[in-house]
């Protein structure tokens, strides 16, 4: 995908006193007193904030916070705390501008964050007055927010179709790369793990994905619909048995392929579902009425870790048991295991997917791990998202 990179314009000398809009991902986790409680995506913000004002940039950084009522600021609704966190990861004061879509004074060297752009009227529905009085503040977007790419708004596309140039940040293009390297030209056998508690909310991904990969790893409540689909009993396990159909026919079609879904072989069941539940492996064959399977066994996991080990590339959304529970998170961590093993590309996105990488500490084995949670899994239904789609059409000129 071509799109005009902003670390280009840097290296060209197209930036210095140039005035720099980014939209960003600042939208973080707080508790209850308004303290951020993970701070990843302010971290990961921060490079192309600093490529900015190295080259000499007015910059101004925008992002959402929560769900704010539009037109309607309320104090939670502030980006005052991720103000507070940046400007300690940057060593400098960065101060917070309310009501800026009418005008923001900022010099070449300095930076502001302009609040919670969600509370702008017309934000969400991609009001063209609005993007147009954005896109008149800056000389060059940078959309450097994968998380709200798959969002047609007035600060992920208005502004872009508007403003002088538009382009990506580093964060945006590395996206866009290794979504090209794992999707576009992976390097084969190409493998997916899709898990998760419902096969609803996956199955347009599951068929996308059957239609390009050697291997398509189920696991989670998706695996026990699966299971069913393949005869098997599954007690009182998590699944939905009103799409047997639907996994039957994604199974059909990777055969068609010479391509498979390994169905479980053994399972670890309980009783009930409980950290503290006494875990017991079963062979796929003898889950009782009143069991629940709650991870997959270690027959099925060995031989899955073998299949990942040789794979050219792997896409991982999701853990394949309740892997919360010690007891039952053994097939994720060795599914984990065996991603980081591999000498394949792998890229992982999904906040489960990325708690279970943070968990079994592999971070640095893992090809490259997608900030953005809906972004992603629209990618792994193979549609365009917005913010692609006009970054695309901008560079074409």
């Amino acid at each position: 995908m071509n799109v005009i990179r902003f670390s280009d314009l840097v290296a060209a000398g197209k930036v210095a006193g140039q005035r720099v809009f980014i939209r960003a991902d600042l939208n973080v986790p707080q508790d209850d007193a308004g303290q951020i409680t993970e701070d990843t995506r302010i971290r990961a913000s921060i490079p192309c904030i600093e490529l900015a004002l190295k080259a000499g940039a007015a910059v101004m950084v925008t992002s959402h916070l929560g769900r704010p009522t539009e037109g309607e600021f309320k104090p939670e609704d502030s980006l005052a705390p991720v103000a507070k966190r940046m400007s300690e990861l940057l060593g400098r004061e960065v101060p917070v501008v309310a009501n800026w879509v009418d005008g923001v004074t900022v010099a070449p060297g300095q930076l502001v964050l302009l609040e919670n752009c969600r509370v702008n009227k017309g934000e969400k529905k991609n009001d063209e007055t609005l993007a147009k009085k954005m896109a008149g503040l800056c000389d060059i977007y940078v959309n450097d927010a994968f998380g709200t790419a798959h969002r047609a708004e007035g600060t992920t596309y208005g502004i872009a179709q508007f403003a002088k140039i538009a382009c990506a940040g580093p964060l945006l293009a590395a996206e866009i790369d290794a979504i090209t390297k794992a999707l576009a030209q992976p390097k084969r056998p190409l493998v997916a793990i899709v898990a998760g508690s419902k096969v609803s909310t996956k199955l347009t991904i599951l068929k996308a994905l059957s239609e390009k990969v050697d291997g398509l790893i189920v696991g989670g409540g998706i695996a026990n619909t699966f299971m069913l689909a393949a005869g098997l009993k599954i007690g009182k396990s998590l699944a939905e048995p009103d799409l047997v159909a639907e996994a039957t026919a994604v199974i059909a079609a990777m055969k068609a392929r010479g391509a498979a879904v390994p169905i479980p072989v053994d399972v670890v069941v309980a009783k009930r579902f409980a950290a503290d539940a006494e875990a017991v492996i079963k062979a796929a064959a003898d889950v009782a009425d009143d069991d629940l399977i709650l991870d997959i066994g270690p027959k099925t996991a060995a031989m899955l870790a073998e299949q990942l080990k040789s794979a050219g590339t792997i896409v991982w959304n999701g853990p394949v048991g309740v892997f919360e529970f010690d007891a039952f998170a053994k097939g994720t961590e060795t599914i984990a295991r065996a991603i980081a093993d591999s000498s394949a590309f792998s890229i992982a996105g999904g906040g489960d997917t990325l708690a279970a990488i943070a968990k079994y500490g592999i971070e640095k084995d893992v090809g490259y791990i997608s900030t953005g949670g809906g972004a992603f899994l629209e990618i792994l239904e193979g549609k365009t998202l917005p913010a692609f789609e006009i970054l695309a059409r901008r560079a074409q000129g």
